[in-house]
């Protein structure tokens, strides 16, 4: 009879997701302020697995070891980043910002039609001080790295539309270099029309696609 034996990082993936998910009842709401972290947590103990068991000679062994110490790291991260989103959400001041935490990384999205005039790149004086907020947000927590990006929508032509979403995303980059962002922790991005999140046959959809994302990723061990 052929015995079928369950691949060491799945088990040790499933040890992760079994610990995650214990959750306090009181949180069953969805209102869990610990979410983020168990996420984090249970996604840094499987690929920890799987690497585990990779390099490891003692396949078993190794997805144990890599699931525990994966699965640690990815809950500091994860709290880590529930804990910058909510001093973000205290310290932004402004509804049109919109914050998403992914539990491996935190996303501002800032319309552009409040950033900027039409066809420009210079910063709306109004939104300086909401980039300086996010920039001293990056200050107090430097194990980051961040990607600010660009997006317009398809209105006109797609090359003008992608050097103007480069030059946007550069522009926001140095407002956050002023508020003493390293030069080193940002890389820019112009994406142009080619992501949009929203149809671009309304001007509710267009709206939204214009928009520049400050994606805060926390740095590898």
């Amino acid at each position: 009879m052929t015995k079928f034996r369950t691949p060491a990082f799945l088990v040790a993936g499933l040890s992760a997701l079994s610990l995650a998910a214990c959750t306090n009842p009181a949180h069953l709401d969805g209102q869990d302020p610990n979410q983020k972290a168990r996420q984090g947590a249970l996604l840094g103990g499987i690929i920890g697995a799987g690497v585990g068991a990779v390099v490891s000679d003692d396949k078993a062994k190794g997805a144990v070891i890599g699931g525990a110490l994966g699965a640690a790291g990815g809950a500091a991260y994860g709290n880590m980043l529930d804990r910058q989103e909510a001093e973000l959400r205290q310290n932004l001041d402004n509804s049109n910002i919109g914050i998403t935490n992914t539990g491996d990384r935190l996303i501002v999205t800032m319309p552009q039609d409040i950033l900027f005039a039409v066809d420009s790149s210079n910063v709306n004086p109004g939104l300086r001080s909401d980039l300086l907020t996010v920039a001293r947000s990056l200050q107090n927590y430097p194990d980051s790295s961040v990607q600010v990006v660009g997006h317009t929508d398809n209105t006109g032509a797609a090359s003008y539309n992608q050097a103007l979403s480069e030059r946007r995303a550069n522009a926001v980059a140095d407002v956050l270099m002023d508020g003493g962002v390293a030069f080193g922790r940002i890389r820019t991005y112009g994406r142009g029309e080619d992501q949009p999140v929203a149809s671009n046959l309304t001007d509710v959809g267009r709206a939204q696609n214009r928009r520049v994302e400050i994606v805060i990723l926390p740095n590898a061990a």
